[in-house]
């Protein structure tokens, strides 16, 4: 059984169909890499995955689980969390106090009336906190402003915010983007250590990146799935190569 499979996915907005009956199937421990030009429908078709927009038609299906409706939030609970392409951290709150706020979400659940306790008296969110910022390699960073930190880092640590609500599944949009070189290479070399232990979902226009990492890769054009395979399938299919790789062989 897949561990998170998609099932004929639409959403449309208004007369726009976005994501037109798109379907995935995800085994546990694999990296699938969603990739297409702007337009696509990469980015519905990764929102209708976390819950954050409901499809026109289609469902989503998590351990076996019908997910669809449940929300964002409740599918965060099950164990499936996202990273985004623009950084979303706390900035005035330090690199750990970062980690604590998800952190806690993964001990303590749901909100309760005590969850304006000190943080200091939160039981496993100082040691979630820790190990993903070992993690993450932003350990020596952990009393430092967010703020502070190189673009680099910022991008690491909203990664470890995904990390600390301790998921199964980790959807990446756009982990690269905007990155030099050498920042590039360190993420990916951390999403290569993750995918140890981690089901990885990513979006990501970055081909030495994709290829480098995926072992599956669907293509979407226009709303469609017009391919799926593996690296060495995608990089000889003559469409792909055609719209997404320049004709590189």
């Amino acid at each position: 059984m897949p561990l998170l499979e998609a099932r004929d996915l639409t959403m449309r907005f208004g007369g726009l169909v976005a994501v037109d009956q798109v379907s995935l199937a995800i085994e546990p421990l694999t990296v699938t890499a969603l990739i297409g030009p702007n337009g696509a429908g990469k980015t519905s078709f990764f929102k209708m995955l976390s819950g954050e927009l409901q499809p026109t038609s289609g469902e989503v299906y998590f351990k076996g689980e019908r997910i669809t409706h449940l929300g964002v939030a409740r599918v965060a609970q099950r164990g499936i969390a996202k990273s985004f392409q623009i950084t979303q951290i706390f900035p005035k709150l330090s690199v750990a106090e970062n980690l604590l706020v998800p952190a806690l979400a993964a001990t303590r659940g749901s909100f309760r009336l005590d969850a304006f306790v000190p943080l200091a008296r939160a039981r496993g969110a100082h040691a979630i906190a820790d190990r993903v910022l070992e993690q993450v390699g932003l350990l020596e960073r952990r009393n430092l402003r967010a703020s502070s930190l190189s673009y680099g880092e910022k991008r690491r640590l909203e990664l470890g915010l995904a990390l600390a609500t301790e998921p199964e599944v980790l959807l990446l949009d756009e982990p690269t983007a905007g990155m030099s070189p050498a920042e590039r290479d360190a993420m990916v070399e951390l999403l290569q250590r993750l995918r140890q232990s981690l089901t990885i979902v990513i979006v990501e226009h970055d081909m030495d990146v994709v290829f480098g990492l995926a072992d599956r890769i669907v293509v979407l054009q226009d709303g469609r799935q017009i391919a799926e395979g593996a690296p060495t399938e995608i990089r000889g299919h003559p469409r792909v190569q055609e719209a997404y790789l320049g004709g590189v062989a």
